[in-house]
């Protein structure tokens, strides 16, 4: 088997964000969750003083670590559609299942996700928040994961690459050369990003018209790449943000009790930093509500416990 990681480039420590971020940094690499990319990188701009990485066992490690860090219970593929008020509660509706209550509720999808939500939080936002919120805007591409037998030989010295004027392709990776961990057991893989540009022009276009045209880009820019085994064509609607929410300390509260807040990249900016200075602001955030009930617990006798 083999895999492809298609959102991620490499996470990078700059500068300016060591001091709050550099203990992220070093638990993730001590943990092997993060190592220094030392690959071929054809044409990265490395700014002066940072520092790239790269996740050997693909990005979605790093959430996989710190989920398990919390114990937190996760319920994965659950759409949800709609966030009310019940009897002091938040009331979650799902697009499958019964809804379900909570006393807090953080939200960190794409900002125009949560502007799509239903039920009170439509009037719970209030007037500046909603046009501070629809300010935000992103970028949209696709990703094209090829995936090849074991043993499949791909000849080019680099292990990834910035394209330049090619309509179509920005970014090329043998994505097990990028994250170094070549095997004659797994089979490679190759990722290719699109252009922002290509991106939001073919943004509804049918996923495998668009698949055809960023094939025959790449066999262009690559013409030694073999025949892959398959192939996986992802529309990417919601890529990088384009432009934050305005002045914001990296969460938005649009209800204190019970707390219902928001966060992520739509809050700083699309890299791992802007993510962890979101992360650092929703936890700060949320952590007096926690504390509050943690109190009214140690209150309660102990047969209601």
């Amino acid at each position: 088997g083999c895999c492809a990681t298609a959102p991620d480039q490499c996470p990078h420590a700059l500068p300016s964000s060591r001091a709050t971020c550099h203990h992220f940094y070093e638990e993730l690499v001590s943990h092997g969750i993060l190592k220094p990319l030392t690959a071929p990188v054809e044409g990265m701009v490395v700014r002066e003083g940072s520092q790239n990485y790269v996740a050997p066992q693909g990005i979605s490690s790093v959430v996989k670590y710190y989920l398990e860090q919390s114990g937190a219970d996760v319920s994965y593929e659950q759409q949800v559609t709609h966030i009310s008020l019940r009897d002091g509660r938040w009331e979650v509706s799902r697009k499958a299942g019964p809804p379900e209550q909570f006393d807090v509720v953080i939200l960190t999808m794409p900002v125009p996700q949560i502007l799509q939500l239903q039920g009170d939080i439509v009037n719970i936002i209030n007037e500046s928040q909603k046009q501070q919120l629809e300010s935000v805007s992103y970028s949209s591409r696709y990703a094209l994961g090829l995936f090849y037998e074991a043993g499949t030989g791909i000849a080019v010295p680099w292990a990834a690459q910035y394209i330049t004027g090619n309509p179509c392709i920005r970014f090329i990776s043998i994505d097990n050369k990028k994250r170094n961990i070549e095997s004659p057991e797994i089979g490679p893989s190759v990722v290719v990003h699109t252009t922002v540009t290509f991106g939001s022009e073919h943004l509804d276009s049918d996923p495998a018209e668009v698949q055809q045209i960023i094939l025959s880009h790449l066999q262009r820019i690559v013409p030694s790449l073999p025949k892959p085994s398959s192939i996986k064509c992802q529309r990417w609607r919601y890529s990088q943000v384009t432009r934050a929410v305005p002045n914001c300390p990296g969460q938005m509260i649009l209800h204190t009790q019970p707390l219902l807040i928001c966060g992520g990249d739509g809050f700083t900016r699309s890299n791992f930093d802007g993510c962890m200075e979101s992360a650092m602001s929703l936890a700060q955030a949320v952590e007096p509500h926690l504390q509050q009930f943690q109190s009214q617990a140690a209150k309660l006798p102990l047969d209601l416990l």
